[in-house]
């Protein structure tokens, strides 16, 4: 009989310490892909603010459509780049938790909070996917861009936090918590306090 329990040497608990080169692979590329598409958003927000400014200086008629598209590329940004945010670690969250010294407690609450990510995430998918049905007649009031654009662009970002907090809190269920102190005591320049 195969061993697929959680325990140290199973296959779920080598399937997330060490995922196979494919998966890998795969998570990679489309963790790039959803950066690039956050960098190319935060860099047109850039330029089209450059522009704003550069227009309110100079004699020349302004583009009003430049703040609107800013915006929009403001909550692509946001949503596309959660997904990433969430596997990483790297999103705002209280860790009031992770002074607690029981292993389990630090478990339950990590894998309960990725599943409410998730929760979230799905519904926020399945709202965006109603809206870029039932919103196409509508059009931004500047580019005349169809609504159903902006939400389109943010499902990526809503299946990508729904896929990444699901596949998360399955690897704190499975690994469990890594202790604090151990992860300051791998990071350089950082103490605990």
């Amino acid at each position: 009989m195969t061993n697929i329990t959680s325990q140290p040497g199973g296959r779920l608990h080598a399937f997330f310490a060490d995922p196979p080169r494919p998966v890998a692979r795969t998570v990679h590329a489309l963790t790039v892909i959803e950066l690039a598409i956050g960098v190319l958003a935060m860099l047109l927000i850039f330029v089209l603010v450059l522009v704003q400014a550069a227009q309110r200086y100079l004699p020349v008629q302004g583009w009003p459509w430049t703040g609107e598209l800013a915006r929009f590329s403001l909550v692509w940004l946001t949503f596309v780049t959660a997904g990433v945010l969430v596997s990483s670690d790297s999103h705002i969250a209280i860790e009031t938790i992770d002074a607690v010294r029981n292993p389990t407690v630090r478990r339950v609450v990590r894998v309960v909070a990725c599943l409410t990510v998730a929760a979230i995430g799905a519904l926020l998918t399945a709202e965006a996917w109603e809206l870029m049905h039932t919103q196409g007649i509508l059009r931004s009031p500047a580019m005349g861009m169809p609504m159903s654009w902006l939400y389109a662009i943010s499902i990526v970002g809503f299946v990508s936090t729904t896929l990444r907090a699901t596949v998360a809190a399955a690897r704190f269920a499975v690994l469990g918590v890594p202790d604090p102190d151990e992860l300051d005591a791998t990071l350089p320049g950082v103490a605990s306090t």
